[in-house]
């Protein structure tokens, strides 16, 4: 047996936005099941990090800025793919360099997270976005 559900994240820039509760919800009662979740973009991007310190999502966010920094910047004089803006082409590096899609095993109806890990949608862009992640449960 499987299930599908698309959930909207909305993003105000670049940054790590939880919806772990939008996970915990769609696999709750679900059994023993694998979770697969998919960006439906190509300049963003997902991740498991630690939810308790929002310090970590905004080194995280500063650390990409510096491995690749807006098309603007004269270390990436070499792109090619400007007309978007400064942020796009550096979006979709970024979106090659991390996944776009995670296998998260499901027990007893809950996603087998560990402690401290919450599941995020990685925003490469600078303006605000409605991003769409594809949820598939498979029993």
């Amino acid at each position: 047996m499987s299930r599908q559900e698309v959930f909207t994240i909305p993003t105000r820039g670049p940054g790590l936005y939880e919806f772990t509760d939008k996970v915990r919800t769609f696999c709750q009662g679900q059994g023993d099941a694998l979770l697969t979740l998919f960006v439906r973009h190509t300049s963003c991007s997902l991740a498991i990090q630690e939810n308790a310190d929002p310090e970590v999502r905004t080194d995280l966010t500063e650390f990409f800025h510096r491995l690749v920094p807006p098309s603007d910047h004269p270390a990436m004089s070499y792109l090619t793919h400007t007309y978007e803006g400064p942020d796009d082409m550096p979006a979709h590096i970024k979106a090659a360099l991390l996944p776009v899609s995670l296998s998260i095993p499901v027990m007893a109806g809950r996603p087998a997270l560990g402690t401290w890990q919450g599941v995020y949608l990685f925003e490469h862009r600078r303006a605000p976005h409605d991003r769409m992640v594809v949820a598939h449960l498979i029993r």
